[in-house]
């Protein structure tokens, strides 16, 4: 009689010793599932906080193309370098047809970088805010003529210049990616193909 309760009891406690083990092995599940939740939710905020910062400059995301950044900071040190120039041509040129074109170039050029910063801004986009060497060095160049020779020069480099300038403008107004560039630069190409008509004329006139 005692053995069979002995063996009764013996079973008890197996019973609930295994109930002990399957209860521990459930609540290890559950914590391991809220640490890969909590992991999950904590990538999925890092992925969206990055989805949201990166490449963006003044707080604004830019979506263009490599080649259209490359064309507005281009845009922007040539009308930068182009009333710098006609800035110097207003005050130095001997020619009335020079000086003339020099300060046209100040009041179309001026216009045109404010339009383009403007539309960087809503791009996301920084603009450098100084000449590169190539505009630095024909600035330097210009500043020690005088006379004849600071027209002649003045006005060949005005001439190759927007002859660049034309075929950049009229390539971008058609195959820009961004569609605002596209509208920007047709809108600005037929000022650029008028001043190249105007300085040709004068440096026919020099010849």
């Amino acid at each position: 009689m005692r053995s069979r309760w002995m063996i009764l009891f013996a079973a008890l406690l197996l019973v609930a010793a295994l109930g002990a083990c399957k209860k521990s092995e459930e609540t290890q599940q559950s914590a391991s599932e809220t640490t890969d939740t909590a992991a999950a939710q904590s990538a999925s905020q890092t992925d969206t906080m990055t989805a949201t910062t990166t490449g963006s400059t003044g707080g604004t995301v830019s979506n263009m193309s490599g080649d259209d950044k490359e064309f507005v900071t281009k845009a922007a040190i040539g009308g930068m370098a182009e009333v710098q120039m006609g800035q110097l041509a207003a005050s130095k040129a001997t020619s009335a047809d020079v000086k003339a074109f020099g300060q046209r170039m100040v009041t179309d050029h001026s216009k045109a970088n404010d339009e383009l910063k403007s539309f960087a801004t809503t791009k996301g986009l920084a603009l450098p805010t100084d000449l590169d060497d190539e505009h630095k060095d024909a600035m330097q160049k210009l500043s020690t003529l005088t006379g004849k020779d600071f027209d002649k020069a003045y006005v060949d480099d005005m001439v190759k210049d927007h002859e660049k300038d034309v075929a950049e403008f009229q390539k971008q107004s058609t195959s820009a990616s961004d569609a605002d560039l596209k509208a920007w630069a047709g809108k600005t190409l037929p000022t650029l193909q008028q001043h190249l008509q105007m300085i040709k004329d004068i440096q026919s006139k020099m010849k």
